[in-house]
């Protein structure tokens, strides 16, 4: 395999929310390769915190207004979005904002728990007007990736306002691919990216984590080629090998216990093929099925002829069957080819006995039919013989 140069990476600017970075030399077209790459994975798949749903007390819909504030719930809930959040736990978590009194309201009057950290406590929330005013706001800070819409949040209860949410850390990502020279050879690509977060990660920690996802994806292709095969598992019996009069005959025909019964009923199990398809674990692991349901179970099958002992041997037999088949292809066809001299064989044996009874037939000789009834012959008869009797008399 021939050698390919590997480049450099070089921070140009860095701060806490923008870097900008020049990676070279690149092998011919890889600037945009890997610069494509970078920024959908930057842009997609890095976690973040955010708001996503928010409870304003006295307010029930987002179409109403707050006492003695100047800003609408609408533009509230926007300040709110702003929120810049870093959290270290992966659960829900709430948040309290209360404000009494004219004045200004500002991210600072947060109130969160050790958790949660706000990176721009500046940001302004509110402004209140009257001595009188009172805001209270009760948030849900969720940690997520990409971008969710509102309308996906299903359940709130009444009063409670979900937000659309933009996960992401990273707001914006440029990159741009230049030549650059290596040796006497000009066509070598330099990749420039810039890198822009919202605060809460630094551009460093965003390129190297959105550099490790790719990486853990493309280490699922390594040693592709040197790994064998592997083998396919075995799938359980479909209802095409049990025949289909065993498959289809109903649980209710193996006169079952009423518990028995009504465990397999409410796991869906209706059929003595869906049965036959289950191991042991799959059946214990039926609700409220246990061993002596499964005893009972195996006992009834057996006297149906379904199994032997605790093995499916009906499945076992139509999976060997299946197996000498494929290995045996040979011997299957001359059988087959055997059989079907046998059938011709007994054609002709039948054809050559039907011709001998033909002429059989034909050889005996004509016999006359008599279309007489045979009582009244004898009856003539009889009158023939008392004739001479009464000359005899005269």
């Amino acid at each position: 395999m021939l050698d390919i140069i590997l480049p450099k990476i070089t921070p140009i600017t860095t701060s806490d929310d923008y870097g900008r970075y020049q990676i070279e030399p690149l092998e011919p077209g890889y600037g945009v390769t890997l610069g494509n790459a970078l920024r959908r994975v930057l842009l997609s798949s890095l976690p973040g915190a955010a708001i996503t749903s928010v409870k304003i007390d006295g307010i029930y819909h987002e179409f109403s207004d707050v006492p003695h504030v100047k800003e609408d719930t609408i533009e509230l809930v926007l300040n709110l979005k702003q929120l810049r959040l870093r959290m270290h736990t992966d659960r829900p978590t709430d948040l309290v904002l209360q404000a009494s009194g004219s004045g200004r309201v500002t991210a600072a009057d947060i109130v969160a728990p050790p958790e949660v950290e706000i990176v721009n406590p500046e940001l302004h929330i509110a402004t209140l007007d009257s001595p009188e005013a009172r805001l209270s706001i009760e948030m849900t800070v969720e940690k997520g990736k990409g971008y969710v819409p509102a309308d996906h949040r299903d359940g709130l209860a009444i009063g409670v306002i979900p937000v659309d949410t933009v996960f992401t850390p990273v707001r914006k990502v440029n990159f741009a691919v230049e030549h650059t020279r290596v040796g006497q050879v000009t066509d070598y690509d330099r990749l420039v990216l810039e890198v822009w977060t919202d605060g809460t990660i630094t551009p460093n920690d965003a390129l190297s984590q959105s550099a490790d996802i790719l990486v853990r994806h493309l280490n699922l292709l390594l040693d592709l080629a040197a790994k064998p095969a592997a083998r396919p598992e075995r799938q359980p019996l479909a209802a095409s090998i049990i025949p289909s009069k065993i498959y289809d005959i109903p649980i209710e025909d193996l006169d079952l216990s009423v518990r028995a019964y009504n465990c397999l009923k409410r796991a869906g199990i209706t059929k003595v093929g869906q049965v036959l398809e289950m191991s042991e674990d799959d059946l214990l692991g039926v609700r409220n099925f246990g061993r002596k349901s499964l005893e009972e179970l195996r006992e009834k099958l057996e006297q149906r002829g379904f199994i032997e002992g605790s093995r499916l041997a009906l499945s076992e037999a139509a999976a060997r069957s299946e197996e000498e088949r494929e290995e045996e292809p040979e011997e299957r066809d001359i059988a087959e080819e055997a059989e079907e001299g046998t059938e011709e064989e007994e054609e002709e044996e039948a054809e050559e006995l039907a011709e001998e009874e033909k002429e059989e037939e034909e050889a005996e000789p004509h016999k006359p039919s008599y279309d007489y009834d045979e009582e009244e012959y004898e009856y003539e008869e009889e009158e023939e013989e008392e004739k001479p009797k009464r000359r005899k008399r005269r």
